[in-house]
């Protein structure tokens, strides 16, 4: 990409992504040439307002989109099937927060502090990891440079903001009704989320899984570039408003060293270590919020095994989860 300021489009502007996307790039100073936002759907013209600055949004149109330098979309998987490949043929550099692309192997998928490298492949269409995948590989690919990965089991305690707007508003609603006593059935959710966990988060396979948990598993192979790497993921939808949470188990091929894996961490860039568990510190969702940092504690090594560790991750899945890593794969670009 040549340099410069660049003329930014963000579509999908109104959902949660769209908005800290927009917020990530001004607060990061990205060089803006101009900065375009639109909805992904053919709603009327309505605006935003951003650290004070309100701007406007108009629906999304290929037309409208021609001339941009680089274009964020977080507008679903349908909406980025349907014109991801159109917007990058017109000259973009399209960075894609959906699941459309992810698995496909003329598509980088990337985490900068973990496979930077991997943007030199590009060819107009970049893929942003899923929000529960980075947190996880940004704690384990340092750990994994050294001690080499074997096996992981993840589960994770997903917050209801990963699900969207509607879904936020439906916690919001049902936790209030639900202490009144008049619960109404639920509509962003298979179950009932207030006061409730739900393993359950997108549709399940033949063999049932969910497509939540098969997208961690594929996506840290790739980012890790390790197709042998063995990993068992439960997703989990978590009555939280805001970050996401995993207990996870990494078998090594080495022994693991636990004041080594703890100065590793310590020094890993994007992780922040919260490990004095007697005192109470530890991270927790309400830690992460508007947070950078992925956070780590509970570390551990595995009773059974010195090959073993488990730990504890939390992340602001709206921010590393995917904004600012979408923003920082636009960084790695300039």
């Amino acid at each position: 990409m040549r340099r410069g300021r660049r003329v930014v489009t963000v579509v999908g502007a109104t959902g949660l992504v769209g908005s800290e996307i927009i917020r990530t790039l001004i607060l990061r100073e990205f060089p803006l040439k101009r900065l375009n936002l639109f909805s992904s759907g053919k709603r009327t013209e309505t605006e935003t307002s951003v650290l004070g600055t309100t701007l406007p949004i108009r629906p999304f149109s290929m037309k409208a989109v021609r001339g941009s330098d680089l274009v964020f979309l977080a507008a679903g998987g349908g909406f980025s099937r349907l014109h991801a490949r159109a917007i990058a043929a017109a000259g973009a550099v399209v960075i894609d927060n959906s699941s459309a692309l992810r698995m496909e192997a003329g598509v980088p998928l990337i985490v900068p502090e973990v496979n930077p490298q991997d943007i030199s492949w590009h060819e107009g269409l970049i893929a942003n990891p899923n929000c529960s995948t980075i947190q996880m590989v940004v704690v384990l690919a340092p750990l994994h440079r050294r001690y080499r990965l074997r096996r992981v089991v993840v589960s994770t305690y997903q917050s209801v903001s990963g699900a969207g707007l509607k879904a936020v508003g439906e916690l919001a609603l049902h936790s209030e009704a639900a202490l009144l006593g008049d619960l109404p059935k639920p509509r962003e959710f298979p179950r009932e989320i207030s006061f409730n966990t739900i393993p359950h988060i997108d549709r399940f396979d033949s063999q049932g899984w969910t497509f939540e948990e098969t997208k961690m598993m594929n996506e840290t192979r790739k980012i890790l570039g390790d197709n042998s790497l063995k990993i068992n993921a439960t997703a989990v939808r978590v009555p939280v408003f805001r970050g996401h949470s995993e207990s996870v188990f990494a078998e090594f091929e080495e022994a693991v060293d636990l004041v080594e894996a703890r100065d590793i961490l310590e020094r890993a860039s994007g992780v922040t270590v919260m490990d004095e568990p007697s005192q109470g510190i530890y991270p927790t969702a309400l830690d992460c919020e508007g947070r950078d940092d992925t956070l780590v504690g509970r570390i551990r090594l595995d009773p059974a095994s010195p090959r073993g560790l488990s730990m504890w991750i939390v992340s602001d899945n709206l921010r590393k989860g995917a904004a600012l890593n979408a923003v920082q794969i636009a960084e790695l670009l300039i």
